[in-house]
């Protein structure tokens, strides 16, 4: 039985302490008073819902919402993280794996935005490896975004069940 109470009740405790500890003015909390922490308290109550309620479905924006504002938090604080587009999709595809952990939908698309995201973040080190070999691999390596479109032409129009 899916609880409806989960979400709300989240959210209000969640903005709650948002708003009273940026009235109380604490140093200590001083750099979460920022909109990416809004996104965190927005996903936290997706995922409760997720899994408190057992609304399944709350768990992909609730893991998007969660990665995102943890994303906007640690991307100027830690040197290693990186920022880039391929961040957010590898965001988007744990999402859809912890969807697929409880209802068996979505592996598909999880396995898609991974493979996505693992080119996108090691593009330029591929590009650079790939640099050796120019001559041989240098213009397939150039056409990848329109193999992915016609890859998704197919899906839309081609294949059917």
């Amino acid at each position: 039985m899916k609880q409806q109470r989960i979400f709300p009740g989240i959210i209000l405790i969640g903005f709650g302490i948002y708003f009273y500890l940026q009235q109380a003015n604490i140093v200590l909390f001083q750099e979460f008073f920022t909109w990416p922490t809004l996104l965190i308290i927005v996903g936290v109550a997706f995922l409760g819902q997720g899994y408190g309620g057992r609304d399944y479905e709350a768990i992909l924006p609730g893991t998007i919402l969660v990665g995102f504002g943890l994303h906007f938090h640690v991307v100027n604080k830690l040197a290693i993280w990186p920022d880039h587009i391929g961040t957010f999709i590898l965001i988007i595809s744990l999402g859809f794996l912890l969807r697929y952990q409880k209802t068996r939908t979505g592996l598909f698309q999880a396995i898609l935005f991974l493979t996505l995201s693992i080119i996108l973040l090691f593009y330029d080190k591929v590009i650079r490896w790939f640099g050796l070999l120019e001559g041989s691999v240098g213009s397939p390596w150039e056409i990848w975004p329109i193999v992915i479109i016609v890859i998704g032409i197919y899906l839309l129009f081609i294949k059917k069940k």
